[in-house]
C-alpha cells in the first residue's frame, strides 16, 4: 500500500468516513501561528538565552524546519507546471509507454503472419533466364517451313533460356488451412495481449494518481498534527507566562511538537517520490513541473460478484489468450496430421530457347509444359506421428491452463470484492469519526484552559483526530483501488469515470 510508505508509526490505519480532498494545496490549520510570529519560534522569550546555547539551537532549528516544509508545502503540485486529470495521465502513459509500443509492433508482426499463409493459397509466379556454354552439342534438321523448330538437339553451344514458371499447390493435407487459423489466431493474441498491456498501465496510473492524492492528504494530515502541537505549546506557554501552567508543561508540549516534525518530513518526502514514480510511468522528466487536478473520492457501486465474473470470463484479456491458445493448439494437430496426407502440385513452365539473342522473342523458340505431380507419404519412421503427438500434448495443456486460469479468475475477483466489502464497511464505521475526534480535541484542550485536565489528553486527542483523518484516507484509497482492480479483472478500459 502506498500509504504504508507516508504516515507516522504512532497512527495505525483505522478507515474514517466519506472523504474528498483536493490534490493541490490541501489548507493548513487556521490556529497555526506563522514563522514569524515569535523570534524564538517555540520558546516563552524572544530574546536567546546566551547561557543555554544548545537549547536556543535546538529553538532555532525546529522554527526553521516548519518554516521550510511550509515554504515547500504551499508549492507543492509543481506551481506552473502543467495540471492532469486522471484521463490525461492515463492517455500520456499508454501513449508513451515504451513496452505497449513494442507491442503493437508485434501486432504488426502477426499481421505479416496472416498475409504469408495466405500466399501460400496463391500460385507461384517466376521469371527465368538461364545461359549455358556448351563446347558440343548434337542436333539434327529442321523440317522445312514447320511453324516450329523441329530439331532434335541436346542445346546450343551459346544456349539462352528464358521464360516464366508457376506452381500451385492443389493439396497438402490441409496444412495450409491450418496454418491460415493459427496466423489468425496468432493475430487476435497479439492483439488481446496489447490491450492486456494497456489495462496494465492504466491500472498503475490510477495506483500512483490516487497514490499521490492520498500522499498529499497524508502531508495536510500530518501539517495539521504539527499546527495543532505549535498552537498548544503557544497556549501552555501563554498560560506559564500568567502563572496557570507549569515549566514542565511547557517542556512536554515543547518536545511534543518537536517529535512531530520527522513525521511531517516523511509525509513531505512521500509526495515528491510518489510524484516522481508517476512521472516515470508517464516518461516524463522528473524535473518537468507536473499537478494534478482530482479527488480522493470514491463514488459507491453495488457488488454483483456473479455478473462481475461473467464479465470477467468475456471481457479479461489474458481469459481470452487463454481461450485463444486452446484454438491455437488445435490447428496445430492438424497440420502436424498433413504429414499423414497426400500432397498434390501442379506446375505450369512457358519457355523461350534459343542461340541466338537477337531472335529470341520467336515462335519458333517457344516451348511450354503442364504437369502435376501427386505423393502419399507410406513410412517416415514415426516422425508425423511424434509431431502429431506433441501438438495433441500441447493442446491438452492449454485446456488445462484455461481451466486453470479460469479458477483463479475467480478467485481474483472474489478478494477484489472482499477489499470493496471492507474498505466500505470501515468507512461506514467510521463516518462520524472525524466530527467526534474534533471535538474530543476541542472538549481536551476546554479542560486543560479549566486545570480539569492533563497535557497528555490534549496529546491524545491530536494524534486520535489525525488516525482517523489517516484512516479515512486511506480506507477510501483502498475503495478506489478495489474498483480499479475489478475493472481490470473485466476487461473493462478507462471512460472518464472511474465507474463509468
Amino acid at each position: 500500500m502506498i500509504a504504508a510508505l507516508f504516515f507516522m508509526t504512532a497512527l495505525t490505519a483505522a478507515p474514517s468516513s466519506v472523504y474528498a480532498q483536493r490534490s493541490e494545496r490541501p489548507p493548513a490549520a487556521s490556529a497555526a501561528p506563522s514563522a514569524d510570529d515569535t523570534a524564538g519560534g517555540l520558546e516563552p522569550s524572544v530574546k536567546v538565552d546566551g547561557s543555554a546555547p544548545v537549547e536556543a539551537a535546538a529553538r532555532t532549528g525546529i522554527s526553521e524546519v516548519i518554516a521550510r516544509i511550509k515554504e515547500a508545502y504551499s508549492a507543492a503540485g509543481d506551481k506552473g507546471g502543467r495540471i492532469l486529470t486522471l484521463k490525461d495521465a492515463i492517455r500520456v502513459a499508454i501513449m508513451n509507454n515504451r513496452s505497449i509500443q513494442i507491442q503493437e509492433e508485434e501486432v504488426e508482426y502477426a499481421k505479416g503472419g496472416v498475409l504469408y499463409s495466405r500466399s501460400q493459397f496463391l500460385p507461384q509466379i517466376d521469371a527465368v533466364y538461364t545461359y549455358t556454354f556448351n563446347s558440343t552439342v548434337f542436333y539434327s534438321d529442321s523440317i522445312p517451313n514447320h511453324r516450329v523448330d523441329t530439331r532434335v538437339f541436346t542445346g546450343f553451344k551459346n544456349d539462352n533460356g528464358g521464360g516464366f514458371t508457376a506452381q500451385e499447390t492443389i493439396y497438402n493435407g490441409g496444412a495450409n488451412v491450418a496454418a491460415l487459423n493459427q496466423s489468425n489466431v496468432n493475430l487476435n493474441i497479439a492483439r488481446e495481449t496489447l490491450r492486456a498491456a494497456k489495462l496494465e498501465v492504466e491500472f498503475e496510473t490510477k495506483r500512483l494518481f490516487y497514490g499521490l492524492l492520498l500522499a498529499y492528504e497524508t502531508r495536510r494530515i500530518a501539517q495539521n498534527l504539527v499546527d495543532q502541537a505549535q498552537a498548544h505549546y503557544e497556549e501552555v506557554k501563554a498560560m506559564y507566562g500568567q502563572g496557570t501552567s507549569s515549566k514542565f508543561d511547557v517542556l512536554q508540549s515543547k518536545v511534543n511538537v518537536s517529535t512531530m516534525i520527522p513525521q511531517l518530513v516523511n509525509a513531505d518526502n512521500s509526495v515528491e517520490l510518489v510524484g516522481a514514480e508517476l512521472k516515470k510511468l508517464l516518461v516524463i522528466d522528473l524535473s518537468d513541473p507536473v499537478a494534478i487536478d482530482g479527488l480522493l473520492a470514491y463514488k459507491e457501486v453495488e457488488i454483483k460478484e456473479r455478473q462481475f465474473l461473467s464479465e470477467a470470463y468475456k471481457g479479461r484479456p489474458e481469459m481470452i489468450i487463454k481461450l485463444l491458445g486452446v484454438d491455437l493448439n488445435k490447428w496445430a494437430v492438424e497440420f502436424a496430421k498433413a504429414g499423414w496426407l497426400p500432397q498434390v502440385n501442379a506446375n505450369l513452365s512457358y519457355m523461350y530457347r534459343t542461340d541466338n539473342l537477337n531472335n529470341f522473342i520467336n515462335p519458333g523458340h517457344n516451348l511450354w509444359s503442364v504437369g502435376m505431380t501427386a505423393s502419399m507419404p507410406l513410412f517416415d519412421g514415426f516422425a508425423t506421428k511424434a509431431k502429431v503427438d506433441e501438438a495433441r500434448a500441447r493442446y491438452n495443456q492449454a485446456r488445462l491452463q484455461k481451466s486453470d486460469y479460469a479458477d483463479q479468475l475467480a478467485v481474483d475477483m472474489r478478494s477484489a470484492c472482499l477489499d470493496m466489502k471492507k474498505s466500505k464497511a470501515l468507512i461506514d464505521a467510521q463516518s462520524d469519526s472525524v466530527g467526534e475526534a474534533k471535538e474530543a480535541l476541542r472538549l481536551s484542550e476546554v479542560r486543560y484552559r479549566n486545570g480539569v485536565g492533563t497535557n497528555l489528553d490534549v496529546f491524545d486527542s491530536e494524534v486520535s483526530l489525525a488516525q482517523v483523518e489517516q484512516s479515512l484516507a486511506q480506507a477510501t484509497y483502498d475503495y478506489i483501488m478495489a474498483k480499479a482492480q475489478i475493472d481490470r479483472l473485466r476487461g473493462r478500459e478507462y471512460g472518464g469515470d472511474i465507474w463509468s
